[in-house]
């Protein structure tokens, strides 16, 4: 009897939108940053924004900055996956990179607001794994916020008034299949 050979085959998947969230300036985008450095096979999902860019941020790279009225007729037209005003401000994820990405097989990273992590979980939850951050403390928020050095005293305030989901000492119940860090 001749043995057995052993020969890889690739067993194809779909892939998943890993979706990390938290108040901003809790490290989100550090994490996702290091994940995206340490494997290769995940990709970063670049979302629309009304935002002003920042001096740090390049387009098409951290955000695709667009006017209201252009991010209205993508949502609109049902070209946004998930979409929130947050700050008074629009965010959204295009469809058409995720879903083609993902029928590839390849994984999608999120560095999104809660409203859109919620979002994505209600719409597709077998597709999301979803970890909401955390920072040590409001202090220490509030210390990372002014550090960054990229938003006003107004802006920050906003932002620290309206954290996440829920209080910073409660974890966000909300999502199903939710990490809470």
């Amino acid at each position: 009897m001749k043995p057995a050979t052993s020969t890889s085959i690739p067993i194809a998947r779909r892939g998943l939108m890993l979706a990390i969230s938290s108040p901003s300036g809790a490290g989100k985008s550090t994490i996702a940053r290091t994940l995206l450095d340490k494997d290769k096979q995940v990709s970063l999902s670049v979302s629309v924004t009304t935002r002003q860019r920042r001096p740090s941020e390049i387009e098409g790279v951290h955000y695709h900055f667009v006017s209201q009225r252009e991010f209205e007729r993508l949502r609109d037209s049902d070209s946004l996956l998930e979409w929130a005003e947050v700050h008074g401000n629009f965010y959204g994820t295009p469809r058409e990179p995720v879903e083609t990405a993902m029928a590839e097989g390849r994984d999608m990273l999120f560095d999104i607001d809660w409203q859109g992590a919620q979002q994505l979980q209600e719409k597709m939850p077998a597709d999301v794994v979803s970890i909401f951050v955390l920072p040590p403390t409001m202090t220490e928020l509030q210390s990372r916020l002014h550090r960054r050095a990229e938003d006003s005293e107004e802006v920050i305030a906003m932002r620290l008034a309206n954290p996440g989901p829920r209080s910073l000492t409660g974890a966000n119940t909300t999502m199903s299949s939710s990490m809470t860090i």
